[in-house]
């Protein structure tokens, strides 16, 4: 199992994700404007390091945004 930067072990199949800026334990909405479906997810890890990529998603929010098969998607991300 992979440590996320929180100190916490990642887990796939939980709401959250990877930014290189904000804050661990940030709530970001994710929303992704081709299909309208949002899911809220909290900032644990640190990444992704392609620096043309804003937010990592863990595998459970990317199926709830029905992106899994795409692996890069184009999103809108809102702090809360």
């Amino acid at each position: 199992m992979k440590a996320a930067a929180s100190g916490t072990t990642f887990d796939r199949d939980s709401l959250t994700a990877a930014h290189r800026n904000l804050p661990l334990g940030t709530h970001v909405r994710v929303t992704d404007p081709k299909s309208s479906k949002s899911v809220v997810v909290r900032i644990t890890d640190r990444g992704p390091w392609i620096r043309s990529r804003v937010i990592d998603l863990s595998l459970a929010a990317a199926r709830s945004l029905g992106f899994t098969n795409r692996g890069v998607a184009q999103v809108r991300a809102e702090v809360l």
